[in-house]
């Protein structure tokens, strides 16, 4: 297996994910510019009614940057399959107290699933998208490395798509920074040269997140307690809060508490109550290890577990290497023990592994171990 495929090597154009950012756009004018035959193709993941995702926005900044390229460009709406596969795990995470990531199923069934598909079904040799990641082609499988902004590295995000889904796609970013990126952009002349990174899950944008899950989920207040289970506020539902949340609280000014800030510890799904702490470096928001039920992989890891080594993992997408050690139990499940106490895991977030440069694959959190295992025992 020879990666990166050759203009040459291809059996049909290359089909370009055209977001209407800067990225997508960079990677068809570089594509373009290295002799491969190029196609844009834009998707439509959700029904923009009120505006403030920007879909046709974006769609209309796609079609600009390929008339600029010469290039044509299909549009194809997978909002149906986006709601039916992304969406709707989305929404029963946070009814069941977790803290989901719709970004990491939208690259596994979307991006690279019926995304990928329609590509082929339109005839094209190879698929690419802007994605801050490399791959390498290893013993006849494809693995995924991160990429080289550690900055801007989106490895976090793709690691749960299969290894067999990596064959013929190509990431022209990953060995480049977003600066770089921006100047070959200018340089070029693309018309999303200073267009602002989108921010956000796409199907709410810029909205207040209350504002856009109480369409959908049902909101049951309850009482804000602290580490001694006194009552000293209400909250306006568990789904609207996550672990380590500060803001939006409404607890201070507490006659006899210290003059510090509240903190989400846990939420308690049993009595629907929200427990709270102060202070950001109190225990109970530190955990030493967490489990993942489902772990995915990509490539074979064996040799990794096999051969126990120190490893990385990210339980935030933006957060640095953390050190750790990790085993798989005899059901499959993903232990990782944390090598210092890490900050604000919640459950729904992924683990994410990494071996160097490359990413192993990881899973959602389904248990945190935490230092403080009983809240009202602390301080």
């Amino acid at each position: 297996m020879n990666y990166p495929p050759q203009p040459q090597d291809l059996n049909g154009p290359v089909l370009v994910g055209m977001s209407g950012g800067v990225d997508s756009s960079v990677v068809a004018w570089l594509l373009r510019e290295q002799g491969y035959d190029v196609e844009g193709l834009h998707m439509t993941n959700w029904e923009d009614d009120d505006g403030y995702c920007g879909a046709a926005e974006d769609l209309q900044d796609a079609r600009a940057v390929c008339n600029q390229l010469g290039i044509p460009l299909h549009h194809i709406n997978f909002a149906r399959e986006y709601r039916d596969a992304v969406f709707e795990d989305f929404l029963a995470g946070y009814a069941n107290g977790r803290t989901p990531n719709p970004d990491v199923l939208c690259n596994r069934e979307i991006k690279f699933g019926v995304f990928a598909d329609y590509a082929r079904r339109l005839g094209a040799g190879a698929l690419a998208t802007g994605h801050y990641a490399r791959l390498a082609a290893v013993n006849n499988e494809m693995q995924l490395l991160r990429g080289i902004d550690a900055n801007k590295d989106q490895s976090y995000f793709l690691h749960a798509v299969d290894s067999a889904q990596f064959d013929n796609v190509l990431f022209p970013l990953g060995e480049l920074s977003k600066p770089e990126v921006r100047q070959l952009a200018h340089d070029a002349g693309l018309t999303t040269g200073d267009k602002k990174d989108s921010s956000g899950i796409c199907f709410f944008g810029e909205r207040p997140f209350r504002e856009f899950l109480s369409q959908f989920l049902p909101a049951s207040p309850g009482a804000i307690v602290d580490e001694r289970e006194q009552s000293i506020g209400e909250h306006h539902g568990l789904m609207y809060y996550t672990i380590g949340q500060r803001q939006g609280l409404g607890s201070g000014g507490q006659s006899d508490a210290a003059d510090a800030p509240w903190y989400v510890a846990e939420k308690r799904l049993s009595d629907n109550t929200l427990r709270v702490v102060q202070g950001k470096e109190h225990p109970a928001l530190f955990s030493e290890a967490v489990v993942c039920r489902e772990p995915h992989w990509i490539g074979n890891v064996d040799e990794v577990f096999d051969t126990p080594r120190d490893l990385a993992v990210k339980i935030r997408h933006r957060q640095p290497d953390q050190a750790c050690t990790a085993s798989i139990d005899a059901s499959g499940h993903l232990h990782v023990s944390f090598s210092s106490p890490q900050w604000g895991a919640a459950t729904g977030q992924y683990a994410v592994l990494n071996d160097g440069h490359r990413c192993l694959g990881g899973g959602a959190i389904d248990v945190v171990h935490p230092l403080a295992t009983r809240l009202h025992n602390v301080g």
